[in-house]
């Protein structure tokens, strides 16, 4: 499991870019920063999903840090086990004898629903329709790799950018160039915002690296 504070993350005071950086950095500064003006106001932003963080800062710098350090805590469904109760392993996870000389290869057996066009083509394919339904998930992981990659690049960039920008000017036509995945279109709707948040918009959407830190008010220098 990543160490959660080592989450990539980005705070802005305003529009105006503060720090970018692991968030247990980002989280420190920040609350050094607000101890010294309480009256500012500063969003911290996850810069893999370019949601805002909601952050504790109340007690010490050790406090802050436990609290960030604490894996998030999710139970399946609305059913939560009490403590003494020992679930059974999911079926896919029970061993099945195996059969003789043939090696465990990790596969799991599950069900699967196709229409009888489906299995004909299937069943008429070299190696089986086990074979074939893998080869094609492969095929597809492979293909769809940067799609994913940038579908996950545009929906951070929007909750960047609804968070932060929803009452700027050019906002609406911004967000249909930013999921047309026109950068041209996108960087001119956007030229009138201010350079912290036009610029990290641009870096969410198109060119998100792992950050190094920067320092408090640094502004417009990229991460």
């Amino acid at each position: 499991m990543p160490n959660p504070l080592s989450k990539p993350c980005t705070a802005f005071d305003g529009q105006r870019r503060l720090l970018s950086g692991p968030l247990i950095e980002v989280a420190l500064a920040v609350k050094a920063a607000t101890e010294k003006d309480p009256s500012i106001t500063i969003l911290v932003f996850d810069d893999m999903t370019g949601r805002v963080i909601d952050l504790d800062f109340r007690g010490t710098k050790a406090d802050v840090i436990e609290r960030l350090s604490r894996p998030p805590q999710t139970f399946p469904g609305r059913y939560r086990p009490r403590s003494n109760e020992v679930s059974e392993p999911p079926k896919d996870e029970i061993s099945e004898p195996r059969g003789r000389g043939r090696p465990k290869l990790g596969v799991v057996s599950r069900e699967v629903t196709l229409l009888p066009r489906h299995w004909e083509w299937l069943t008429a394919q070299p190696g089986g329709a086990s074979a074939v339904l893998r080869r094609l998930v492969e095929e597809a992981r492979r293909n769809g790799g940067t799609q994913q990659q940038r579908r996950t690049a545009q929906e951070a960039a929007y909750q960047f950018m609804q968070a932060i920008a929803g009452d700027l000017p050019g906002y609406e036509e911004a967000t249909r160039a930013l999921f047309a995945d026109d950068r041209a279109r996108l960087e001119h709707c956007i030229a009138a915002w201010p350079e912290d948040v036009r610029f990290h918009a641009l870096h969410l959407a198109f060119d998100r690296k792992d950050h190094s830190s920067d320092k408090v008010g640094s502004g417009k220098e990229a991460p």
